[in-house]
């Protein structure tokens, strides 16, 4: 039988997050950097074509918004997706989901923290990369040591500077395919079949490029962490999850086609160079002034609202194990402003952690640590998706009326997705950038296999009141 989870009332969390913020989290966490220059790497494995790997993720990632959605809208609780595999799929696969994504998370904000220290010297160059590091961990832990409502509002305007730009960028994009701008003449979109073709590197090369497309996808199970915070979770997070999918689609899709229309996909850089971008060079055919410090300021804010609210999610996450017996009960302890604190604290030091092997072991450990990452995010995926299946059967089982919210297709779209993304997961060996994920993610899942089973026996049957002492 599934193992229950802690009672979302003993969480001692408080639901102070709005409609609105609910939903710029989700955008928050799931649009990095990747958009602004990483999706040139898409691009220079699939060339135009890119546009159909964005496609196609998002219906996987839509599928697996519903899927969460239908069952954080019954199960409102501490933990968010991890508590609901415990429930459904049993306290192994709930342990190693929680604790493999908090790994992945930590790994992330690391990369986002060290990204955020490269952009600072993009005006300060001598600055040394330490200084800006610390001082973004600095702030950033003390947004999240803040109530949760404090946060929800600065991650609010953090999220919306994104896609304030994203949404100009489509905009100018699509009137200079089409008009043309000041001095210019309308581009077009010869871009997509003059240099090589469509598929200038076949359609298995569009499949290589799922595997860096669908990580751009990654955090989209990210908003069911705020389901004990929100004010209204049965209305908030269904909505957050398809309007996030939806938006983050519509963005993937739309700005890669801009780009891949204007710009030859061959010449668009996967560097890292902010001055590289496609945002920067659209921006300056513009001719807006000081278009690179703009994207720079830009791609700084990006990296650190993903910081910020991965953050969020390792705390409540450890909060979320601490509360089910599976990490030390001192994380379980929430403060006067209902902020696992504690919890922080074990994330920070992962972020340290991260950071430190980001400067000084880039090509070795980090690399593994990537991989991990998205070994850790795929597997989530198949075990969420898994539990979706098994809600619905133990729900039509029991006689227990239908979610009010439900997966279009279900249960052949859940399986549909569950195939696709662990195809994903075994393409990974075959691509440069993620070929460590194997390596990396499966002596990690036998080690939490095993620390579950230490972890398990030694942990004493808690009682209603142990868990409410803890608070």
């Amino acid at each position: 039988m599934a193992q229950e989870t802690a009672p979302a009332r003993q969480s001692g969390l408080r639901r102070d997050l709005s409609g609105r913020q609910v939903g710029m989290i989700a955008i928050g966490g799931a649009i990095g950097t990747g958009l602004f220059l990483g999706s040139g790497l898409a691009i220079s494995i699939a060339g135009p074509a890119v546009i159909i790997a964005y496609a196609v993720a998002a219906f996987a990632a839509l599928a697996l918004a519903y899927a969460l959605a239908e069952m954080i809208v019954v199960h409102p609780e501490a933990g968010g997706f991890g508590a609901v595999v415990q429930r459904y799929l049993g306290g192994l696969p709930g342990f190693v989901s929680r604790w493999i994504y908090w790994a992945a998370q930590v790994v992330n904000i690391g990369s986002e923290v060290i990204a955020a220290g490269l952009y600072v010297q993009f005006w300060y160059p001598q600055l040394p990369l330490w200084m800006p590091v610390v001082a973004f961990s600095l702030m950033m832990l003390a947004v999240n040591f803040a109530a949760v409502r404090f946060f929800g509002e600065f991650e609010y305007w953090f999220a919306m500077i994104k896609v304030i730009t994203i949404v100009v960028f489509i905009g100018l994009g699509v009137f200079y395919i089409f008009f043309g701008l000041p001095g210019q003449q309308p581009a077009g979109v010869g871009a997509l079949t003059e240099h090589g073709g469509f598929l200038p590197n076949g359609i298995g090369a569009v499949w290589l490029a799922l595997t860096v497309v669908t990580f751009s996808y990654l955090g989209t199970e990210a908003v069911s962490m705020t389901a004990a915070e929100s004010r209204n979770p049965g209305r908030d997070v269904p909505r957050a999850a398809r309007g996030m999918v939806l938006r983050l689609a519509l963005f993937y899709v739309l700005g890669m086609l801009v780009v891949v229309s204007i710009l030859p996909w061959n010449e668009v850089s996967s560097s890292g160079e902010v001055t590289e971008s496609p945002f920067v060079r659209l921006f300056s055919m513009v001719g807006i002034p000081a278009a690179a410090g703009i994207m720079n300021f830009v791609v700084l804010t990006a990296a650190l609202s993903a910081m910020n609210t991965n953050l969020y999610i390792t705390s409540r996450m450890t909060h979320s194990l601490a509360m089910d017996g599976y990490a030390p009960k001192w994380f379980a302890k929430v403060g006067s402003s209902g902020v696992p604190r504690r919890s922080l604290v074990l994330s920070a030091a992962g972020l340290a952690l991260a950071a430190v092997l980001a400067v000084f072991a880039e090509d070795t450990a980090f690399a593994m640590l990537l991989g991990l990452a998205l070994f850790g995010a795929l597997v989530t995926w198949l075990m969420i998706f898994a539990s979706q299946l098994v809600f619905r059967h133990r729900r039509t089982k029991e006689g227990l009326p239908p979610s009010p919210v439900r997966l279009p297709g279900a249960p052949v779209t859940t399986v549909l997705a569950m195939l696709f993304v662990a195809a994903v997961l075994l393409t990974t060996p075959f691509t440069e950038q993620f070929n460590t994920a194997w390596k990396a993610g499966v002596p990690f899942v036998v080690v939490l296999c095993v620390a579950y089973y230490v972890v398990n026996r030694r942990k004493p049957a808690r009682s209603e009141a142990e868990v409410e002492s803890a608070q």
